[in-house]
């Protein structure tokens, strides 16, 4: 059985770390185009995966906002 952790940022859903039995790291499943670069990304841990989208996230949306 597969299991998942919602990845949200200040309410925008970013997409589910899902973990696959058998399999240690969990894999991002990217749902918000901002983080599309990260699917199927794979790291050592929920926090970790949590933490690495969040920061990809406030990157995208700071130089979308710097460009404009």
């Amino acid at each position: 059985m597969h299991s998942s952790t919602i990845i949200e940022f200040d309410g925008i859903f970013l997409g589910t770390a899902i973990r696959v039995p058998g399999i240690d790291a969990p894999r991002f499943y990217a749902t918000h185009d901002s983080v599309r670069a990260l699917h199927n990304a794979s790291l050592p841990d929920i926090a970790a995966l949590r933490r690495r989208v969040t920061a990809h996230f406030l990157n995208v949306r700071h130089a979308s906002r710097t460009v404009a």
